[in-house]
């Protein structure tokens, strides 16, 4: 069996990987506006299809939308300031991009793991380990 034989017949036992993280949807934001604050209705099931800690995804949006706000006794996310679902999402998506997807193969199939200090990214998928910028 030559090279391209034995390539060939690896890539047919690769799994295809590409398209799999349709299982993977992140809950679109409801967000209502109360006054002068954006009270983001359902963080807490965000968070937890993110499988990460409501206080670091609170402490990104913060930074990303640049205010402060706070996680209330029934686990929304109330954000000072008017922040539309649009704006919302958008801070999402770049969280999501940063912290749980994987970016050697794309899975959002990873975990948190701190190595000497650093906050790093962990794939279950690939194992690869990646650098954050948290």
């Amino acid at each position: 069996m030559d090279y391209e034989d034995q390539l060939d017949r690896a890539m047919e036992h690769t799994p295809d990987i590409e398209g799999s993280t349709d299982r993977f949807d992140v809950p679109d934001p409801e967000v209502r506006q109360e006054g002068n604050v954006t009270v983001y209705e359902n963080f807490q099931s965000t968070t937890k299809r993110l499988g990460r800690e409501d206080d670091h995804v609170m402490k990104f949006l913060q930074s990303e939308l640049g205010t402060s706000g706070h996680i209330d006794e029934s686990g929304r996310a109330r954000l000072t300031g008017e922040f539309g679902e649009r704006r919302v999402q958008e801070a999402l998506d770049e969280y999501v991009e940063e912290f749980v997807i994987c970016p050697e193969c794309g899975l959002p199939d990873t975990k948190f793991e701190r190595e000497q200090g650093a906050l790093l990214l962990r794939c279950e998928a690939c194992g690869a380990l990646s650098p954050t910028s948290g």
